[in-house]
């Protein structure tokens, strides 16, 4: 057989899918929040579920909810449920309700990338996924580092870095957040990439093949957001900064009491448009890039059912924190 031309579905399939659904799930009571697309909740019952294409991930009190969920989906659609709740848009969980956990992870997604390149397991473990810059001392611990003026890759060095950048972006988010900064510095360099970039590319595929089994566990917690916020001074090309932020869900911080960390369900690591002048301007900068992201999860957190405090926002920089807090005089 031999296919002169092809059809495909029609590019509008999957809005009207949606429109569909929520056309027939709206009699029986439930509907889309307002500030969060693809997360539903009914009218009266407790029972909340987030949609990510055909993926239903359900949070529910008392079996009979969820029962009347799987009942109205059973009346338009064919339905496969997974009560133990083991998989999810790829990510592996493994649940442990004695000890109030859940580890995250991808068991396969890393071997399956390297097969792709065809990058093998490197003779020498590599634990570093990225080569940081040196440190400075003296006079010129603030200098710019020099641009990179190697020759540039072909098409085809630029592709392979472009695919490498966007195949494990979503496993880093996801399960790994400690591979986020090499990806972001090669990202700033794969529009030009040089031999430089191949070499960065290379080590942190190293990286890879010797830690392919990342996992992010979260524990049982009050469901209060809390943000630590910090930059990096002329960290990037260019006299730009660096702001990381590092988002997770604990309590609510009382005089005295350590700080109760968690799995990160959010990282920042990004860029600073602007050109700061000082460090206490990048800590600013990454303050206000960390505060934006806040208010989208508060959203998400208040219409999952868990209403959010004042949040607490942790920085180590006291110029900052007394601009912020107005306990210092501005000039």
């Amino acid at each position: 057989m031999e296919i002169r031309k092809g059809m495909y579905g029609l590019p509008q399939a999957g809005i009207l899918a949606n429109k569909l659904l929520k056309a027939r799930l709206a009699p029986h009571g439930y509907y889309e929040q307002q500030h969060t697309p693809g997360l539903f909740r009914h009218a009266t019952r407790p029972i909340w579920f987030n949609l990510t294409v055909d993926d239903f991930g359900i949070k529910y009190f008392g079996e009979e909810h969820l029962q009347h969920l799987f009942t109205t989906l059973k009346q338009h659609y064919e339905i496969v449920e997974d009560i133990t709740g083991s998989l999810y848009c790829g990510i592996t969980l493994d649940w442990d309700y004695k000890n109030r956990h859940v580890d995250l992870s991808m068991p396969a997604y890393v071997q399956k990338q390297l097969t792709r390149y065809d990058h093998k397991k490197p003779s020498r473990p590599q634990h570093c996924p990225y080569t940081p810059h040196p440190i400075k001392y003296g006079k010129d611990n603030q200098t710019v580092d020099p641009i990179d003026e190697r020759p540039p890759l072909d098409e085809a060095g630029k592709k392979y870095i472009q695919q490498v950048v966007g195949s494990f972006l979503y496993y880093a988010r996801a399960v790994d957040p400690t591979i986020l900064m090499a990806l972001s510095d090669i990202a700033t360099q794969q529009n030009k990439p040089t031999e430089n970039t191949k070499k960065r590319v290379d080590q942190f595929l190293d990286y890879m093949a010797t830690h392919p089994m990342a996992k992010i566990r979260y524990k049982a917690s009050d469901m209060v957001l809390n943000i630590h916020s910090d930059a990096s001074y002329l960290s990037a090309p260019k006299a730009r900064s660096r702001a990381g932020g590092y988002f997770f869900l604990g309590s609510v911080p009382r005089d005295g009491d350590p700080i109760k960390l968690n799995g990160a369900i959010h990282i920042t690591c990004t860029i600073l448009k602007l050109i700061a002048a000082s460090a206490a301007e990048a800590e600013l900068g990454a303050l206000f890039l960390n505060a934006q992201e806040a208010k989208v999860l508060r959203l998400i957190l208040t219409e999952l059912g868990h209403p959010q405090p004042k949040i607490p926002i942790h920085i180590d920089n006291t110029t900052a924190v007394g601009i912020c807090n107005n306990t210092i005089k501005r000039q």
